[in-house]
This record gives C-alpha cells, sequence and structure tokens, in this order.
C-alpha cells in the first residue's frame, strides 16, 4: 500500500504541473485570438473572461488525458534513472502489478474526464454560443470605444469617434473610412480599388421597423477615390445615414458539441451518434493511453528519461489523430456507425498490451543471454 500510494502521487503531481502548463498555452493563445477580436470591435472585452471560463472544460477534456500520459512517462522514467524501479522490481514489483497500480489514478482522471466529456464541456460550449450570438446581434455602434480607431470588416473598415454619450445615443467628431471595389461607378473605375471617407461634427444611431441600423451623420463632408491618383470628390451634406454593420464572430465550436449528451442517447442521426461516441471515447482514452505509457516509461538509467518520450508523444498523437479522423469520417456517413471509434481504442489497446508482455519477455531474453555468456565464459 506504501508504494501503491508513492507511485500514485508522483503520477499525481506530474500529471497537475503538466496539465497546468498545457492549459496555460492553449489559454493563452485562445484568450489572444479573443483579445484581437474585441479589439476590431467584434466582441465586447467585458465577456472575455466569461467565454475563456466557459471554454475550461473543453480544454480539460484533452489536456489531462495528455498530462497523465506524459505524467506517467516522466515520473516513471525518474524512477527507472534512479534505480527506484530496479529496487521496487528486486522486491516483486511486476511489470502487470505496475500496471493495475497505474490504473488507480488513471481511473481518477477518467471519472473526471467523463465528467467534463459528458455534462460541463457541453454546457461550457452551449454558454459560449449564447454570448457569442449575443455579440453577433451587436453593431459597430454597440462596441464602439471613443478616442480609438477601430476595425471592421477584416480591416476594410474604420470608425473612429472623439466623444460618446452614456447611453450610447450620440456620437461627436465621427471619422469613418471604408475602401470599395468602384460599384456603381464608372465602368472604367468598376474593380478598382477605393476609399470612401466620412467626417462628421455629430452622429446618432436610428433604428428602422426591420431590425436594420444606420448612423445618421450631421453637418459633415464624404470624400471618395482612388488611391495615388487626384481625382477626389468631395461632398458637404447636412444629414447622411450609414449602415452600421454587425461584428463577425466566428463560432469554434459547432451546435451539436452544445447538445446535452441525455438527448444525443438514442439520436437517429448521425451526426449526433458520432458525437455520443466521442465524448464516450474520451474516458476510455485514458485507460489506453495509461496501458500505452507505463511500458514505454522503462528506460535504461545510461539513456536518460527523455529516450523514449518523443515516440512515446507521437503515438499518442497518432492515436488520437486516428480518433478524429475516424470521427469526421462517421460525420460523413463513409463508415459504419456500428464499428464507430471503438475499433481505433481496440488496435492500441493490442498495441498497449504487446508493449506490457513484451518488456518482461525482453528482460528474460537478456538474462538468458547474460547466463549463456557466463556459462561460457573462460575461467
Amino acid at each position: 500500500m506504501i508504494v501503491f500510494r508513492y507511485l500514485s502521487r508522483e503520477v499525481l503531481v506530474t500529471l497537475g504541473a503538466v496539465s497546468a502548463v498545457l492549459l496555460v498555452i492553449i489559454m493563452s493563445g485562445r484568450f489572444i485570438k479573443y483579445l484581437a477580436q474585441a479589439a476590431q470591435g467584434a466582441l465586447d472585452p467585458s465577456v472575455l473572461f466569461l467565454i475563456m471560463g466557459y471554454r475550461i472544460p473543453g480544454f480539460l477534456q484533452l489536456i489531462l488525458p495528455l498530462g497523465l500520459f506524459l505524467g506517467i512517462l516522466l515520473a516513471y522514467g525518474r524512477l527507472y534513472l534512479d534505480s527506484e524501479m530496479t529496487v521496487l522490481s528486486a522486491t516483486g514489483m511486476s511489470n502487470r502489478r505496475l500496471v493495475a497500480y497505474s490504473m488507480a489514478p488513471a481511473a481518477l482522471v477518467a471519472a473526471l474526464v467523463a465528467w467534463l466529456s459528458l455534462g460541463l464541456a457541453p454546457q461550457g460550449v452551449a454558454e459560449q454560443m449564447r454570448i457569442l450570438k449575443e455579440q453577433d446581434a451587436l453593431t459597430e455602434f454597440d462596441t464602439l470605444v471613443p478616442g480609438r480607431f477601430q476595425a471592421m470588416k477584416d480591416g476594410s473598415r474604420v470608425t473612429y469617434t472623439e466623444g460618446l454619450s452614456d447611453d450610447r445615443g450620440e456620437l461627436s467628431g465621427v471619422f469613418i473610412t471604408e475602401q470599395r471595389t468602384g460599384k456603381g461607378r464608372a465602368d472604367q473605375d468598376k474593380g478598382k480599388r477605393g476609399i470612401t471617407l466620412l467626417v462628421a461634427e455629430q452622429g446618432r444611431q436610428v433604428i428602422q421597423d426591420d431590425g436594420s441600423r444606420y448612423l445618421i451623420l450631421e453637418n459633415g463632408y464624404r470624400y471618395d477615390g482612388n488611391p495615388g491618383q487626384a481625382d477626389y470628390r468631395a461632398i458637404r451634406y447636412d444629414t447622411y445615414g450609414v449602415l452600421l454593420p454587425k461584428p463577425e464572430v466566428g463560432a469554434e465550436a459547432s451546435e451539436r458539441e452544445a447538445i446535452p449528451t441525455r438527448e444525443l442517447i438514442g439520436s437517429d442521426n448521425p451526426r449526433e451518434q458520432a458525437e455520443l461516441q466521442w465524448r464516450l471515447s474520451i474516458p476510455v482514452l485514458v485507460f489506453v493511453v495509461t496501458l500505452l505509457a507505463v511500458p514505454l516509461a522503462r528506460v535504461n538509467p545510461r539513456q536518460g528519461r527523455f529516450l523514449k518520450l518523443l515516440p512515446a508523444v507521437l503515438l499518442y498523437m497518432t492515436y488520437l489523430a486516428l480518433l478524429i479522423g475516424v470521427r469526421g469520417q462517421l460525420d460523413k456517413g463513409k463508415l459504419p456507425m456500428e464499428l464507430g471509434l471503438w475499433w481505433v481504442h481496440a488496435l492500441f489497446l493490442l498495441i498497449g498490451l504487446g508493449l506490457v508482455g513484451w518488456s518482461p519477455l525482453k528482460l528474460k531474453l537478456a538474462a538468458r543471454r547474460a547466463a549463456k555468456e557466463m556459462a561460457h565464459a573462460p575461467a
């Protein structure tokens, strides 16, 4: 029992450290993406941390299996390097018993991953999509920040205002520039990229009956022309209406990922059946990668603990990539749903069983070879 607690503690501590690092790396990349969208006015900055919080369960359901896999490789690799595993083997610790001991923390991680995959992750995706739909309903006017140039439409439209009232109903010192392709102008100008520039002393928002919104500018000028040419046209206006485009926020997850698991059970939709199999596959993935990691963690003290790390990670990535690829084929109906993702788990389960059985056999063969060399050695 002491050995079991020691091995479990080593694996879980390493798992926590690796998972924390991976989570920070992934969340940093996603946060930068959301921050760029907020800078362009596509997202309200106040919802950034809320979206990231709802995405954490989805991140963790894939990070934890990888963290456990790396945790076993690093923890057991250190024990082999320090000859602690040699001492345990001398006291009766077989490879099968080591696998059995490793399945206890794996069961804990699998239970947590199952909770995330079947419950929290779909709820988080649903809340994230709700927030993004609310952001899609916003216009450029709703996300405008005074004193800052704000890009819209992939940078083809830039808006600036010096002041904005508390109810966001009145603007002052408005500047808008937009690139165009020459549509609606003379035939020789069609297809050419031009610039339209609007300046106004003040502006206000007007909502039409069909829901479209316009920014009504007052007392300003409109300039039209092509860069590099001296044919700019200036028009002075008292009142001018500008259609406010809606910010485009791309959703990272599909709607089926937000469907509760209980609604997926018994569904006849192939895509929903594939989604259910995917959610069930992630906890199964935990046990299979544990079976793979234990024999792969065995290293020679002379070789170093990182010798097998790269091949082991490549094996894990092949496993995960194959699952994702088969899931895509199930979505398209190119594979029978009865076969599903389970044959992939069965394939790597056999590989894991082969690795577990190969390690003791390799040691026995080495021992026999050493015994024969000693028997034929000269006295």
